[in-house]
Order: C-alpha cells, then sequence, then structure tokens
C-alpha cells in the first residue's frame, strides 16, 4: 500500500505520530481495494515502483543472541541486529531501500534492518544510513535527553539531527573539537585547489597560477594611512583570524592532506609579509599587480604564509610613515585559505582593529566555530539527502566526457593547462536588458535563471544539437549563520545538467532549468570529492572544464565607500592586460553575465583557455 504524508519541518514529532496513526487508520479501511486499482490514474506510480519500502512484523521468540542496544527507556529496549541471517532476505533488494522493523514481543526488543538496493548504494553508504537512524532514535529516545530540559517527543521536526547526541549542539562540537590535535585534515575545497597547484607544478611549462586573490585599494585625494598602525591592526586580524596563518601540510604516512595553525607569539617572526615597492609609470604598476596576480611563489601554504600586503609607493619611499593617495595598497591572498566573501568580514576587522588597536581574539572565544572545526565537522555531517539527489541528478550522466565545443586545437593528451587564456566582454544595449527584466517579471524568476537558460541554449548550439548539457558552477558554501563571520575557504562547485527537449517553447524550458538551479543550491554543500566518489568510473571531472557565473553589484559592492579608520578608500580594477595574452583562464570555456544594479545593465564576458581557442 502506498503512504504519502507531508511533512512540515515546524510540527513536533509528537504531532507527526499523531497524523500517521490517523493515517495509518484510514488506508487500513480501504486496504481490501488492490493496489493497481489504487495507483491508476497516477502515470509515475504506474510505470515504475515505490523506491521506499517499510516493513513492521511482530514476533515471539526468547533467542538471546547478542545484539546492540542503542536506545532505552523505561519500557522497551531498541536494538540494531546484525547477528541472526534468518532476519535478512537472500540478498535481492526489491526497493532502492526497505526499512524492516521486527519487534519481539518476549524480550520488548525491536530489530532494524536496512535491505538496500546495491544499484543505488555501496556498502559504505548502506552502513552510514544505519548510523544515522540510530542516532535519530537514540536522539529522539534516550530518557537522558529529558534531563537537561530537552524533550524531543515536542521539538520541531526541523530540529531534530542525524549527528550523534554528544555532537549535537553545535557549541558542544567546537568545545570537544578543542581537545583534539591541532593537526586536523583540510577541507575538500582545499584538497581540490591543493591538488591542482601541485599537479601544475610538476608539468612542464609556464609557472603560473590562478589562486592568487588580489585586492587594490587607492585612498581618495587627501586621506592618508598609518604605515605603522595598518601593519599593527594586520597583526590584530591575523590574530584573530587563524585560518590566515594555517599551514596545508600533506601526512605521507596516512596519506592525507592536513592544516595547522601557525602559532607564533613572537610578531617579529612574520606569519604574513608585508612589502614596499615604488613605481612611476602606469606600465611599472601594472607589473607589480601582474607578478602579485600571477607569480606562484609569493605564498607558502606549507609554512602558513597565506596573506601578504604590498605597499606601492608612488616616485619613492616615504619616510614620514604615510601612506598617501597616490600610493596603492595591494592585500592578496591564496586561494585555499580565502573566497570572495572573506573580504568583506577582513575590512571590516581591519578597520575595527585599525581604529581601537584591539580585535576580539578567536583563541579566547572557545565557542566561536574556526575553519578548522568547520573542515572537521565537514568530515561527519549527515549529507544522506545531498547524496541521494546528486546521484539522481547525475544518473548515467558521463563526468569524464568534455562537451563537443568547436574548439581551435585538440585537447592535450595529459591535459596539461598553461593558465593562459583569451577574453570578449560586451554590454547589452539598453532595448535588450529591458526586454530581460521585462520578461523575468512576467515569468516571475529571477534574472540568473534566464541567464542560465541562455547558456544551456547557447552551448547546444554550439555543441551542434547535444541535448544532456552540464556544466559547473561555483557557489557559497557558507549553510550556517555561524560561518557568515568566518574567514576561510568555502566555495563548492557543482554541476548543473540540463536535459533539453528542442520542442520545448523559451517558457517551459526557463522553467526546467530554474527548478534544477534551485534544487541544486539545495545540496549544494555536498563537497564536490563526495559528489566524485559516487563515480569512481570516472577518469577525470571533464564537466568543470566549462562553467558560469552571475553577478549582482552595484557600487557599494565594489568598495566605493570602504573606510579604515576615517580614511575612504576605492577599490582599484585589476583586470588589467599587459599584453593580448596576458588574461587568466582556469576553465576551456566560462561565460560569465554581470548584473550593475545601479545602472540596471548586463554585461557578459567569455574566457576561453588559449590551449583550445584562438
Amino acid at each position: 500500500l502506498p503512504y504519502r504524508i507531508k511533512i512540515n519541518a515546524n510540527e513536533s514529532f509528537i504531532n507527526l505520530v499523531q497524523q500517521i496513526c490517523q493515517l495509518d487508520m484510514d488506508i487500513l479501511n480501504h486496504c481490501q481495494l488492490p493496489y493497481q486499482q489504487i495507483i491508476k490514474g497516477n502515470k509515475e506510480l504506474f510505470s515504475s515502483k515505490i523506491p521506499f519500502h517499510f516493513q513492521y512484523e511482530e514476533i515471539h521468540s526468547s533467542s538471546t543472541s547478542e545484539m546492540k542496544s542503542i536506545a532505552k527507556t523505561n519500557d522497551a529496549t531498541l536494538s540494531l541486529y546484525t547477528e541472526q541471517p534468518w532476519l535478512h532476505g537472500n540478498g535481492i533488494a526489491s526497493h532502492d531501500m526497505n526499512l524492516k522493523m521486527i519487534h519481539n514481543q518476549s524480550s520488548q526488543t525491536t530489530y532494524c534492518i536496512f535491505e538496500c538496493s546495491a544499484d543505488c548504494y555501496d556498502e559504505v553508504m548502506v552502513s552510514n544510513i544505519g548510523r544515522y537512524f540510530q542516532n535519530l532514535l537514540s536522539h529522539i529516545f534516550t530518557e537522558n535527553t529529558k534531563t537537561i530540559g530537552f524533550d524531543p517527543l515536542f521539538e520541531k521536526i526541523g530540529n531534530l539531527s542525524l549527528l550523534p547526541m554528544n555532537v549535537e549542539a553545535l557549541s558542544n562540537v567546537i568545545e570537544s573539537l578543542r581537545h583534539f590535535s591541532e593537526l586536523k585534515p583540510a577541507s575538500h575545497a582545499q584538497h581540490q585547489i591543493w591538488h591542482d597547484e601541485e599537479r601544475r607544478l610538476h608539468v612542464d611549462g609556464p609557472q603560473l597560477t590562478t589562486y592568487n586573490m588580489v585586492f587594490c585599494y587607492r585612498l581618495s585625494v587627501d586621506h592618508t594611512l598609518s604605515l605603522q598602525r595598518l601593519r599593527y591592526a594586520l597583526d590584530l586580524v591575523v590574530d584573530k583570524h587563524q585560518f590566515l596563518r594555517t599551514a596545508l601540510i600533506f601526512d605521507t604516512t596516512k596519506n592525507i592532506l592536513t592544516q595547522r595553525i601557525v602559532d607564533q607569539q613572537n610578531h617579529e617572526n612574520n606569519r604574513f609579509s608585508i612589502v614596499e615597492s615604488v613605481y612611476e609609470t602606469d606600465e611599472q604598476l601594472y607589473e607589480i599587480i601582474h607578478n602579485e596576480t600571477h607569480n606562484p611563489h609569493v605564498f607558502d601554504l606549507a609554512q602558513g604564509l597565506v596573506f601578504r600586503c604590498h605597499i606601492v609607493r608612488y616616485k619613492q619611499v616615504c619616510t614620514n610613515d604615510l601612506i598617501s593617495n597616490n600610493d596603492i595598497i595591494i592585500f592578496n591572498f591564496h586561494h585555499a585559505s580565502f573566497d570572495c566573501p572573506s573580504i568583506k568580514i577582513f575590512l571590516h576587522d581591519l578597520h575595527q582593529a585599525y581604529t581601537t588597536s584591539q580585535l576580539p581574539n578567536d583563541d579566547n572565544t572557545n565557542n566561536r566555530l574556526r575553519y578548522l572545526d568547520y573542515a572537521v565537522i565537514e568530515q561527519h555531517i549527515s549529507m544522506i539527502g545531498a547524496s541521494m539527489f546528486w546521484h539522481d541528478a547525475l544518473h548515467d550522466y558521463k563526468l569524464d566526457q568534455s562537451l563537443s565545443l568547436p574548439y581551435d586545437r585538440y585537447r592535450p593528451t595529459n591535459e596539461y593547462r598553461s593558465g593562459f587564456g583569451t577574453s570578449i566582454s560586451f554590454n547589452l544595449d539598453r532595448d535588450l536588458c529591458d526586454t530581460f527584466l521585462d520578461y523575468t517579471s512576467s515569468q516571475n524568476i529571477s534574472l540568473e535563471h534566464l541567464a542560465l537558460t541562455m547558456y544551456f541554449v547557447f552551448l547546444f548550439k554550439l555543441t551542434n544539437g547535444d541535448t544532456d548539457l552540464c556544466f559547473g558552477m561555483n557557489v557559497d558554501g557558507r549553510y550556517r549563520d555561524e560561518l557568515r563571520s568566518v574567514i576561510g575557504m568555502f566555495v563548492n562547485a557543482i554541476p548543473l545538467r540540463c536535459q533539453l527537449d528542442p520542442q520545448w517553447f523559451l517558457h517551459k524550458l526557463v522553467k526546467h532549468v530554474q527548478e534544477i538551479l534551485i534544487n541544486s543550491r539545495k545540496y549544494s554543500y555536498f563537497p564536490l570529492q563526495r559528489l566524485l566518489d559516487q563515480h569512481p568510473y570516472a577518469s577525470k571531472t571533464a564537466f568543470l572544464d566549462t562553467s558560469f557565473e552571475f553577478m549582482r553589484y552595484s557600487s557599494q559592492d565594489l568598495g566605493k565607500d570602504m573606510i579604515i579608520g576615517d580614511s575612504h578608500l576605492s577599490v582599484m580594477p585589476i583586470s588589467i592586460k599587459i599584453s593580448e595574452d596576458d588574461t587568466i583562464s582556469k576553465f576551456d570555456f566560462i561565460l560569465g553575465i554581470q548584473h550593475d544594479l545601479d545602472m540596471n545593465q548586463l554585461s557578459c564576458t567569455i574566457n576561453a583557455s588559449l590551449d583550445l581557442f584562438d
């Protein structure tokens, strides 16, 4: 019999139990109706099996076989029972997942058995599912939760967790992590960047990095900053944000990438570098910025040197300690330790440190989440829903097959990328912008959804009619409020797959793409590496070679009103080309759409690798 219920995450567990009791009685009153007649008229149920199944049985047995007790109350014991082969099936699964619960009246014990299809789950995933179910049962039914004033039976369903009870509260997670060694595993995002850089360093060709994040600022006229105070303020910021002095170390014995805080009490032993240089012409300034942006040797990840400040003086190094409006301040971060949203956190704290000469320190705030803690939690967080979503979304897709774009050169057999690219940018005319905006308003969709749809159509044409398209998009992985104030590398790459029908009208494709993006963002916290682990036979991640980027910005976002102390600074553009070959591209092909909120103007940028395109 099919059971269907719509769950409200804000309702209590006990209310859900009452709803299911009523549902069960209603269904049993009509259980004489044949299954085929029940599903008649429902095309989806009629053409395929329901993937999830539940069984409940009661037995009378005096067997004393060993079992693992996972929850006890005054009335019964709930156990995970895996020792008796007669409780299990014959190795054939008729559903994607079946939960069988067998209650022994004699021993007042309930056995839980998961039977899962090998087509959908491997042994590790089934083991994790069983463990998460144990955690949930323990969380709801263990008596000692009530002794601390928490009754999970009346708690909102959305607040229940699959994590172990002893790490349920985030503050408890953080506190427990403090007792472990400071040598912790790197996050999945860090591992991706570190591995890519290592690969680039060990191939023949120009040594060029795409992971330096450069932010250039110039003071307003008649505004100045004290270099001495700036040095001290930067020291305070690095003190607070430990990730700006965190080393990435490959553990050869365990074959894993780890990270460790470089904690030097003596500030003379620089945990970051401040350098000064001089420019007289624009060409010299551009060359300095170019070196900051593309030089792979300005950082040393193994030593924790992931941040530097470069003061570029105009004509001569001043002796009066002041930085003036003719000088340039460059903040440079390695992407393994920093992402774009981190700059707002950094500048906010830099302003406070420069103004007050003090800043709360992470080391003295035990319940503050650090990036190192996040990286550990990331290894254990429950991701069953996300895992199932991405498994279904990429079912039967060949991740190692590149899109058939009209390349000018053959793809290198060793997959080497020089990093050099070519770029073209253009603005959409006023009428076209207005038409785009009017369409999004009339269809109740976002501009990003429409832009993404246009990109799918564009690739459909470029690939000569490929209807199964997939490419990557970077998203911000700060999925919890506690992470909003943490500096670190939270960017995650997700695949966007669209199986389109050339006979569709535009509005249908737009709605389809809208649904794809909404669902993909919902599970965007699922690490790329874990997604790739679902496809062990894919030889490479070809879908990441093509990418999409959408950005909204205003003058305020660009930093025109940024303040340090009493001084105003503005962002200096760094999209400066020394030569025609100076464009850097991480991808084979990427389309970027920018929406200027002040002017309501749309612009497009296409970057392509010179290894493949002219």
